[in-house]
């Protein structure tokens, strides 16, 4: 769906013409196959691929920090990529489907480390409430100094801005390629420590007298988590709240075995972020809303309600 409208049997006979070379009808439409095979549905798979990775990465920073607030976004892995991402298309290296992930990564599992060591020092138990309360403060200072960038980078402002709020405006095959490839190989991951997630997740000194490694876990995890949301940070920008919502709905109605959540996390938000950028590219057609927006309306009110409930449980 977008500002042009195909008719469905249209988008059936390009996707037969691009797959299996089945010849277009005479008199149809030359605008229908780069419009539906070159536009729309590499952006509908990248919005989808990306809403799965992240809703994934939130389930699992949930775990191992057992809070229901806990996400990469809050923790500042989304931040630290996306400062990344800002600082290579200021260089000139914005559009490496190569370089820019890898930067994004570095630079999201940086900020989540120096995270993990500013806790340690201010908190030698090293509480899952500290590490979420400072990560949320440094994810504050990053989303500062892309500002700053910004304003001192006039030629990128628009760009940066853009980046710092998502879009899957004018995304090609190209970047949906890199995501499609580290998505299922992350899920594939997460789905091999499903067992030490449960076992985390009811409770660390029981997970210890089971034979869990938990320093080791965790670290492991921390690591396919910045992985996971530097890659989609990389080619999309930052979106925030996809990886508190989904996993918190999905727990509340399937349960928290991560055999099950984990893939059902990654439908409900792959679902989420592609009906949320229908919203975007169409609620105010020609012109268009940053995903980034629509997904914090929808996510602010939703902190607040788990928040609620959550303090609620303890009292």
């Amino acid at each position: 769906m977008g500002s042009v409208s195909v008719p469905p049997a249209a988008i059936g006979r390009v996707l037969l013409n691009k797959l299996f070379a089945v010849p277009l009808p005479d008199g149809f439409p030359r605008v229908y196959p780069g419009l539906v095979w070159s536009i729309r549905i590499p952006r509908v798979l990248l919005s989808f691929l990306t809403g799965a990775g992240l809703a994934v990465s939130g389930a699992v920073m949930q775990s191992v920090l057992k809070n229901p607030l806990a996400s990469s976004y809050g923790l500042g892995v989304s931040s630290g990529a996306g400062l990344g991402a800002v600082v290579m298309i200021i260089w000139g290296f914005g559009s490496s489907v190569v370089m820019l992930p890898v930067v994004c990564l570095l630079c999201g599992f940086g900020a989540v480390v120096f995270a993990m060591i500013f806790s340690q020092k201010i908190d030698r138990g090293l509480s899952n409430n500290t590490i979420i309360l400072t990560g949320m403060v440094l994810s504050l200072f990053l989303n500062a100094l892309m500002s700053t960038l910004a304003a001192t980078n006039p030629d990128y402002t628009r760009l940066i801005s853009l980046w710092q709020l998502g879009s899957f405006s004018s995304r090609e095959w190209r970047q949906v390629v890199p995501v499609a490839l580290i998505v299922p190989l992350c899920m594939l991951f997460f789905s091999c420590y499903a067992r030490e997630m449960d076992l985390m997740t009811f409770g660390e000194e029981q997970a210890a007298a089971l034979g869990v490694s938990l320093k080791r876990t965790k670290w492991m995890l921390i690591g396919a988590v910045s992985l996971l949301t530097g890659t989609c940070v990389a080619f999309v920008g930052i979106i925030g709240f996809v990886d508190l919502i989904a996993p918190h709905i999905v727990r509340r109605f399937f349960g928290p075995l991560h055999k099950t959540l984990i893939p059902l996390s990654a439908v409900f938000g792959g679902t989420f972020m592609v009906v949320c950028d229908l919203a975007a590219r169409t609620l105010t057609s020609p012109s268009e809303i940053p995903i980034g927006s629509i997904t914090a309306l929808l996510g602010a009110p939703f902190f607040i309600y788990v928040y609620w409930t959550s303090r609620k449980g303890e009292k």
